[in-house]
């Protein structure tokens, strides 16, 4: 099933990537990009990419994590019911970076990451595209509304109560003595 087209707003997906001990990843942005502002002390966020015209959402999730973090190791455990929306805040940068959206309506996923950490790699371009991201770091689901710019906050709020059942650890984490 395609994405439902909402007038002004871009069809995208959002990924929410566990590893075993219930932590999501979560990447700093580089740049600004037209409406996609950087705020200083907010430049963190969870992997997010459009969803191309007629492509099913749950396999543009699985692209744009590959495109975003290079992981090809992971496993589908659930997604959002709704689309959540997003506004752009106000912007009056160079005319090359207005968007034709208001702001980005997506669907959710919660993945669990299967792979080893070295093949997460933010800092790679794929197709051509421009990094995103400089660096990556395993954090606390329900502290990463504080690190995203605000206009995301309340988004990634609803984000963190819904996939909350997923931010535990997968399987007993070994302590050392």
């Amino acid at each position: 099933m395609s994405a439902p087209s909402v007038p002004n707003y871009r069809p995208n997906v959002g990924i929410a990537l566990f590893n075993a001990r219930g932590q999501v990843l979560v990447a700093r942005r580089l740049w600004s990009s037209g409406p996609e502002i950087i705020v200083p002390g907010h430049e963190w966020q969870m992997p997010q990419g459009g969803i191309d015209a007629g492509e099913d959402p749950r396999t543009a999730v699985f692209r744009e994590l590959r495109e975003e973090t290079s992981v090809t190791s992971a496993v589908y455990l659930g997604e959002t019911q709704d689309w959540l929306a997003y506004d752009f805040p106000p912007y009056d940068g160079p005319p090359h970076h207005l968007s034709p959206f208001r702001g980005q309506r997506q669907k959710w996923f919660a993945l669990r990451f299967t792979g080893e950490e070295r093949e997460i790699d933010v800092t790679l371009t794929h197709g051509g595209a421009v990094p995103e991201f400089s660096e990556w770091r395993w954090q606390a689901l329900a502290d990463v509304p504080a690190l995203v710019v605000p206009f995301k906050r309340a988004v990634y709020e609803r984000v963190a109560e819904v996939f909350a059942p997923f931010a535990v650890p997968a399987e007993p984490v070994a302590r050392s003595a």
